[in-house]
């Protein structure tokens, strides 16, 4: 048996469990008819191993944007405080969340994201800390550095658009909405070695920083219905796998 001081063993980081599979069903169904959700991009995650995903933070439902037409599980970090909450932590706890302190972020925080990496889980993280209020991608608080520099795993920069339109900051209830999802070129560990120093922290924010900027503009181009050729050329939704991670749509890039 594991001491207390010890992490908890992972489950399998290419399978989803009944819990998330349940959840990702019944979301699928809510947020293609409601929000005419669609996104692209998602072949461009690697299998094989780890990684960090980040994205521009919009909603409450950002994590359930980028995770919905995935077939493997990613983990997203929370307020501790949550995991209290009942029916909600039992939720947390059993789709891969990690719980953090926000007002004494510790170490075991960073080790256990890091742990889940090199375990082959995807990790996402927000780097703006809070939701936009405006929609345009904020300033980045730069915790993200340390997994980046630690973990030595790809970075797969992600641009959500029309979450802000369907629930914002002031929202109760979820809108009807167009939301777009798109994720870009992966970030190569080789091209992270190029801020290897300490002093080049600000530039390496800057970099992921743009490349989710890209990200963005294009999700909101496809949201505005500027790429009409995109539209006409997508599929049907099934079920996500390793050939195909589809959702309602997927212009199958």
């Amino acid at each position: 048996m594991s001491s207390p001081a010890e992490p908890l063993p992972l489950p399998p980081p290419k399978s989803r469990n009944l819990l998330w599979r349940s959840v990702q069903f019944v979301l699928q169904n809510l947020f293609c008819f409601w929000l005419q959700y669609r996104s692209r991009g998602y072949q461009r995650l690697d299998d094989a191993e780890g990684g960090l995903v980040l994205a521009n933070h919009q909603s409450f439902l950002d994590p359930l944007l980028i995770g919905l037409p995935l077939h493997r599980p990613i983990s997203f970090l929370a307020r501790d405080s949550l995991f209290r909450v009942p029916v909600i932590g039992w939720i947390l706890k059993n789709t891969y969340v990690m719980p953090i302190n926000r007002e004494a972020a510790s170490t075991a925080s960073l080790r256990e994201t890091i742990r889940r990496m090199q375990h082959g889980y995807l990790v996402g993280v927000f780097p703006e800390g809070t939701r936009t209020e405006t929609g345009a991608v904020g300033e980045f608080k730069p915790g993200f550095v340390a997994i980046v520099r630690r973990g030595k795993l790809p970075i797969y920069p992600v641009g959500i658009a029309g979450g802000i339109q369907a629930l914002g900051r002031n929202s109760w209830f979820l809108k009807p909405a167009r939301v777009r999802v798109v994720v870009g070129e992966p970030i190569t560990v080789q091209e992270l070695e190029q801020f290897s120093s300490r002093d080049q922290d600000q530039a390496l924010i800057e970099f992921v920083r743009n490349r989710i900027i890209a990200c963005h503009e294009e999700a909101e181009a496809w949201r505005l219905g500027q790429e009409p050729a995109l539209e006409r050329n997508a599929v049907p939704f099934k079920e996500p796998g390793p050939a195909s991670r589809s959702n309602c749509s997927t212009t199958g890039e």
